[in-house]
């Protein structure tokens, strides 16, 4: 076998083997990723480590090792679905308690572990800001009471920024259950006792409204009712007697009970009905489990209610700052800045260029062709010719330029990656800072997926068996690189995420069009105009392998179709060396990245062109005439 150059794969390997064996479990797969760190079924995901090898990344990854394997040994998925509340709240602090209580149990054991998790809640707590937090408000309830139970259970101190947060719930916590945590060590070890504890504490915390049914007690009502089904069997049958005064007596008895049934039924259709008159339309939703039909579930697309997709639990929404450190997104920012100057002084002129063409249309437009107002000069001809001329006149109004958002979303597939990718993510970067100057409000979606060739839900559907026609196969990453009410300045390092290695994979194209097309939708704005840049049409290996070969770019047609016909956002797209005028209705193809930001600074300025004609002539309409 070659031997790697890469002086982070013999540590890679040893906290591999380190993690089965401390899971316990020899088949279990260990990989590092980019992706959030997580565990499913015989597989557990670990933070990526670089060539460096930095103390915190080392840190970061055994801790995150030692976690998640202890909860592959100490947690049980069938007796933790059994309990688990129905309500979110109520859900997350199960959640939490139960991470809690495997570490704690782990610590126990392997006390080395303790130290490798303080490392990471220190990280997790550093990034998320919980030192900077003064209100209980301000941080979700589950984080706290993870906190105090591992704190109480281990009776190591947490880190100060977790310290901080588990401070401000802490009275609330301990006020509410009355004490009860105190008996926390003697719950631990057995994760059914600890499951009907944690589920008090929520009550005690006051969401036992969230719980749901107690799963025990509905155990006791179906033995209850096997053992009085069986004693019904044992009895001698009444009905079976030869006595004819019992048999007549049995016969009146049996007539007197169909005519009071009779008269109950009459009685309760009457009750019903009066109910149905007093409630009106609530009588058809009944509260609770009593429900006569099952909700009608929503379709996934709005576009085409039969667009399929197998799973979408795993699909992820996610800010650009969450998917790497603040650190690492200024040191891809510097990269990104350095593939910039090349070209710093061509896209320095097309801004320029585009900001007079837009503030020139900001500041001025003018009405022709009036009785009355300002001589119009390229009339003068027409008027010395015959001074009764009419229709002569300009008059300059005012525009609505400012009120417009604009969205561009970024193809952020593997084939993306190299120049591509960094010239989008410069372009998308100059624009932003170019109309944010001409007071028009700028967001810079991305999308990808988690995984490559299926994640987390081709694993499921390989556990089910294989349906046939699963639709969508894949993890959906949608990308928030900066939305449109954040300043330029702020979100100007998250653009260099698209930099980071091993973040470009899939794209599926119809949903991240649906999905930015909804977020336009609830803009005050009274202009949306929505821009797609990509290289090629949908692909992801996984899904295309399971189901028809047109099933993704039929979709993203029908989702075009959708957001042309219903004209509430103004569509483009432009297309690195690939047609999209046979997707998009206003469309351009470009051959060459370098003149993607020429392509996108005439695309925009055309937009706000006042001449339909000049208008469609640049965009490329197909309908333009």
């Amino acid at each position: 076998m070659q031997n790697s150059d890469n002086p982070a794969d013999p540590f890679k390997k040893a906290l591999s083997e380190a993690t089965k064996v401390m899971a316990n479990d020899p088949e279990l797969s260990v990989t590092f990723s980019v992706d959030p760190p997580g565990a499913s079924n015989e597989n557990i995901r670990l933070p990526q480590i670089s060539r460096r090898m930095t103390r915190e990344e080392v840190l970061l990854a055994r801790g995150t090792a030692d976690a998640l394997a202890l909860r592959h040994k100490y947690h049980d998925t069938s007796t933790f679905n059994r309990y688990v509340p129905q309500g979110q709240v109520a859900r997350d602090i199960y959640d939490a308690m139960e991470t809690a209580r495997c570490e704690a149990v782990g610590a126990s054991d392997m006390p080395g572990t303790a130290g490798n998790i303080d490392a990471k809640i220190k990280n997790e707590a550093l990034r998320q800001g919980f030192g900077d937090i003064h209100e209980a408000s301000q941080v979700p309830l589950a984080t706290a009471a993870g906190y105090l139970v591992r704190h109480l259970a281990t009776g190591r101190d947490l880190p100060p920024d977790a310290t901080n947060v588990m401070n401000l719930w802490r009275d609330f916590i301990e006020a509410q259950t009355e004490g009860s945590l105190s008996n926390l060590g003697d719950n631990l070890g057995d994760q059914v006792t600890f499951a009907k504890f944690t589920r008090q504490v929520i009550k005690d915390l006051g969401y036992g409204d969230q719980l749901g049914e107690d799963p025990d007690f509905e155990d006791e009502d179906s033995e209850e009712q096997v053992d009085a089904e069986e004693d019904q069997e044992d009895e001698p049958d009444s009905t079976g007697q030869d006595d004819s005064d019992e048999d007549q007596d049995l016969d009146a008895n049996s007539e007197q009970s169909q005519e009071e049934q009779q008269d109950a039924a009459s009685a309760q259709v009457t009750l019903d009905d009066m109910a149905d008159s007093e409630m009106g339309d609530e009588a058809e939703m009944p509260d609770g489990d009593s429900a006569l039909d099952p909700p009608t579930s929503q379709p996934i697309s709005d576009a085409d209610p039969d667009y399929k997709v197998y799973q979408t639990d795993y699909d992820e929404e996610v800010r650009a700052e969450d998917l790497a450190e603040p650190r690492e997104l200024e040191r891809l920012r510097a990269y990104l800045d350095q593939q910039l100057d090349p070209l710093k002084g061509a896209v320095g002129r097309l801004a320029n260029k585009l900001q007079r063409r837009l503030q020139a249309k900001q500041n001025r437009s003018w009405e022709f062709d009036l009785e009355e107002g300002t001589l119009d000069a390229g009339r003068l001809a027409r008027v010395i010719a015959n001074p009764t001329t009419p229709l002569s006149f300009k008059v300059e109004k005012d525009t609505d330029f400012r009120d417009t958002c604009v969205t561009l979303l970024l193809d952020n597939s593997g084939s993306m990656r190299g120049r591509p990718i960094s010239i989008a993510a410069i372009c998308a970067d100059v624009l932003a800072r170019t109309l944010e100057r001409c007071n028009v409000k700028v967001e810079i979606l991305g999308f990808t997926t988690r995984a490559w060739k299926g994640g987390l839900s081709r694993e499921e559907w390989l556990a089910a068996g294989r349906p046939q026609n699963p639709g969508r196969l894949n993890d959906l990453r949608h990308i928030i690189y900066k939305s449109a009410d954040a300043p330029w300045r702020r979100a100007r390092p998250n653009l260099g995420l698209m930099m980071k290695e091993g973040l470009l994979k899939e794209n599926i194209d119809g949903e991240a069009l649906e999905w930015a097309h909804r977020r336009m939708n609830v803009r005050p704005e009274a202009r949306k105009i929505l821009m797609v840049i990509s290289d090629g049409a949908p692909v992801d290996d996984s899904t295309l392998s399971v189901n028809t070969a047109n099933f993704l770019e039929k979709h993203l047609r029908d989702v075009i179709q959708m957001v042309e016909k219903r004209r509430q956002v103004e569509l483009l797209a432009i297309g690195i060396g690939h047609d999209v005028t046979r997707y998009y209705e206003r469309a351009v193809t470009i051959t060459d990245v370098e003149q993607l930001a020429g392509a996108m600074t005439e695309q925009l300025a055309a937009l706000f062109d006042s001449d339909p004609r000049a208008r469609a002539r640049v965009i490329g309409s197909k309908n333009a005439r």
